[in-house]
């Protein structure tokens, strides 16, 4: 091993992109994270994707199809919020069927 190396003409190596989706940090609840990483493992993808197929069927599902828009009222703001929370609670009854909603 060298005492020293030079990088001073170094570039960063390729990043994988991936086209219609962006990298994002976000604080989730640890019962959220545990309970996507347990669908995962069962269904064999990943729990991120879990975790936005989830949000996604929140979002897009149901009779109020088309939610993910640019302008969001406050009320669709508040249907949106206790969609996510019955989509949490669904997460929840998957990996923990005695738990009652």
């Amino acid at each position: 091993m060298k005492d020293e190396y030079e990088f001073s003409d170094a570039k960063r190596g390729a990043m994988a992109t991936s086209k219609g989706k962006t990298r994002i940090t976000i604080m989730l609840d640890d019962a959220v994270i545990e309970a996507a990483r347990a669908v995962a493992e069962s269904e064999g993808y990943g729990y991120q994707t879990v975790i936005n197929n989830t949000l996604r069927q929140a979002l897009l599902g149901g009779d109020k199809a088309g939610l993910l828009k640019k302008d969001i009222t406050a009320d669709e703001l508040k249907n949106l919020q206790q969609k996510l929370t019955e989509a949490l609670r669904e997460i929840q009854r998957v990996i923990e069927p005695s738990v009652q909603p």
